[in-house]
């Protein structure tokens, strides 16, 4: 059986990634992908704490499923933004999209 320690530190390690690439990307198509790996690192935390601490209860499953959907509708929602600022600018570079700025 794998240790709690492992996975979690999986989880950090992608977590790290992930935030590194939300800080250091200029892409905004790049900082929607490390935002989905900053919520895969929290699935794998809520699965791995509901296998070692409950796993009688289906918490950790439903919470995991419910970060599944809003993780689907944040790429759904941030891949339909980007498209639509990249027809009126021409770029999906996170500095240059000013649309909010007088």
């Amino acid at each position: 059986m794998v240790p709690l320690l492992w996975y979690l530190t999986l989880a950090a390690a992608l977590f790290c990634v992930g935030l590194y690439g939300v800080l250091a990307r200029r892409n905004a198509v790049a900082i929607l992908m490390s935002i989905e790996l900053m919520l895969n690192a929290v699935n794998i935390n809520l699965v791995a704490f509901w296998r070692y601490l409950t796993p009688a209860a289906m918490n950790g499953q439903v919470f995991a499923i419910m970060v599944f959907v809003v993780a689907a509708s944040e790429a759904a929602v941030g891949l339909a933004l980007m498209i639509s600022i990249y027809r009126r600018r021409q770029t999906v570079v996170a500095e240059e999209v000013d649309l909010m700025k007088w």
